[in-house]
């Protein structure tokens, strides 16, 4: 079955590291707020940010990521959509973003690193403490969280047909439904 027992058992498989695995949940949260929002198969949808990067610890080159990730997925019969999806999240692949769900994740994939790490800056680092205008200036800050691409969130929510804090504040919200699950709940906080 490929529904998303199956997506974390191969994530989980491929990915150790905890930052990725939350990494990937952040991405999920906010790809099935966005197929709810457009109508969409929230299950594919959610599927398809869990995995998006479940090859890059294992494999993090250009030449790696995502290819033998799709090669794996095509191979355990995953569906061609979450395939093509997976592959144009990286602008090297040659893969052009046509549908809503590639340009959704490749919109929402460098943000939730964003989010994550604006999160984590806060004395509360609490998620529920983070709002657009937060993000934005840690956005101007090229030295924060700097291995975050700027342009491909702007471009990401451009691409998506999305005002650019909209698109934060609906994936902040998105985030914060799973909070717990991403220590972004205040809970990391030392007494």
């Amino acid at each position: 079955m490929n529904d998303r027992n199956a997506a974390w058992g191969l994530l989980t498989e491929f990915t150790r590291s905890e930052s990725l695995r939350k990494h990937a949940l952040s991405v999920e949260a906010c790809l099935r707020a966005y197929a709810r929002h457009y109508g969409e198969d929230e299950e594919t949808w959610g599927i398809t940010g869990l995995l998006h990067d479940f090859d890059y610890e294992k494999y993090p080159t250009p030449e790696e990521h995502p290819f033998v990730g799709n090669k794996i997925l095509e191979e355990r019969g995953w569906p061609e959509l979450v395939q093509r999806a997976i592959l144009s999240h990286a602008n090297y692949s040659g893969v052009a973003r046509e549908s809503k769900l590639e340009k959704a994740l490749f919109a929402c994939d460098e943000l939730a690193g964003l989010i994550t790490a604006a999160t984590l800056v806060k004395p509360t680092k609490n998620i529920a403490d983070l709002d657009a205008g937060s993000v934005r200036r840690k956005m101007k800050d090229k030295a924060f969280a700097k291995t975050v691409s700027r342009e491909d969130i702007i471009s990401g929510a451009a691409d998506l047909g999305v005002d650019l804090d909209r698109h934060i504040t609906f994936c902040i919200e998105a985030m914060r439904a799973i909070a717990p699950q991403l220590g972004l709940d205040g809970s990391m906080v030392k007494v």
